[in-house]
């Protein structure tokens, strides 16, 4: 054999190799990043506090490939909404069951996907400052019906009660209102609405001027690091459960046997159900990514504290998965593999 023949051989061998290793590596590209060329759109409902869970679980679709588009803020029901019409793919503050009416609205499993619960345990309810509640012995709900009793949290001087409630649209604002009526509250108690969080600014502000408060709130988010139950404020309880037809088999009952009213809750990742179909490993990251409350709490107190900007928040996502990189690797390697 010439050594012309030799170089040739020996020149197709390398290009045969060196193609093998471009296919493998390819193929191995494809498979890590099985979200390439797929746009990916998250909405929220305005408030910031709900952007790291979002956000956390974009950062890992990101990992698989997915393009993630600017995040839509939206109000709650036009939310639901949009991923039901595909107008936006997910979400990642779907309350179940407080947000039951808003699945059954936009088409139910038809259109929508419940594929993850992303926080466990969510509780709400109401709560008085701890010197009030010791003072006079107020532990439930339904002691607001005595005028006098009422009067003590009377911030406008109208005689009545003035519990700081929950947005309209919100969800929370349909169990306080059937409360009122339930418990008999209407004629001793105002359910004041409007901006939450302008209104907790108030009511805190009250609270430090050592003045009786009332007022709604749930975890996870920052409220209850700064008027911390059990040593600023205590927790109401309800003489029994009274809910909203679509929330009637709700838990409401905690362990240690106190009724707090509202529904304890499962906070889900919802999606286009198409999205999901076409999309198996973006289906199975979001079936697998859990964030501890805790965890929501406190980055939700460092909002509070003054690290509100979009630059803070996603500095405390990546501190979030750096913290948790093991875990998260995981997750996006699982969902790799999805077909």
């Amino acid at each position: 054999m010439t050594k012309r023949k030799q170089s040739i051989r020996m020149v197709a061998k390398l290009s045969a190799v060196l193609l093998t290793i471009l296919l493998v590596s390819s193929l191995a590209g494809a498979a890590s990043m099985p979200g390439k060329g797929v746009n990916v759109t998250g909405t929220y409902p305005g408030v910031a506090q709900v952007l790291f869970q979002l956000n956390i679980t974009l950062e890992g679709l990101k990992k698989l490939g997915y393009e993630i588009e600017p995040i839509l803020e939206l109000e709650m029901v036009t939310m639901h909404v949009a991923v039901a019409q595909g107008d936006a793919d997910l979400l990642a503050n779907h309350w179940d069951p407080i947000h039951n009416h808003l699945y059954d609205k936009v088409g139910g499993e038809d259109t929508v996907s419940k594929v993850g619960v992303i926080i466990e345990g969510a509780l709400q309810g109401y709560l008085i400052d701890k010197a009030t509640a010791d003072k006079f012995g107020i532990k439930s709900i339904d002691q607001l019906k005595d005028p006098e009793i009422a009067k003590l949290f009377d911030a406008d001087g109208d005689g009545k009660a003035d519990l700081t409630g929950c947005n309209p649209g919100w969800g929370c604002e349909r169990v306080i209102e059937h409360h009122m009526d339930a418990y008999g509250l209407r004629e001793t108690v105002t359910h004041v609405q409007g901006s939450y969080f302008a209104l907790m600014a108030d009511t805190i502000s009250r609270y430090k001027q050592g003045q009786p408060i009332l007022y709604f709130t749930w975890t996870p988010q920052w409220v209850s690091g700064i008027l911390e139950p059990e040593k600023d404020t205590v927790w109401l309880t309800v003489p029994h459960t009274a809910l909203p037809k679509d929330q009637k088999d709700a838990k409401t009952v905690l362990p240690d046997g106190r009724n707090l009213g509202h529904p304890i809750v499962k906070i889900w990742t919802f999606a286009n159900k198409a999205f999901v179909e076409a999309n198996p490993p973006a289906k199975r990251f979001l079936e697998l990514v859990k964030i501890p409350i805790e965890d929501i709490n406190a980055q939700n107190l460092r909002m509070k504290n003054g690290e509100d900007k979009p630059d803070d928040i996603q500095k405390h996502v990546q501190e979030w998965i750096a913290a948790h990189q093991a875990e998260f690797d995981a997750w996006v390697k699982d969902a790799a593999a999805a077909k």
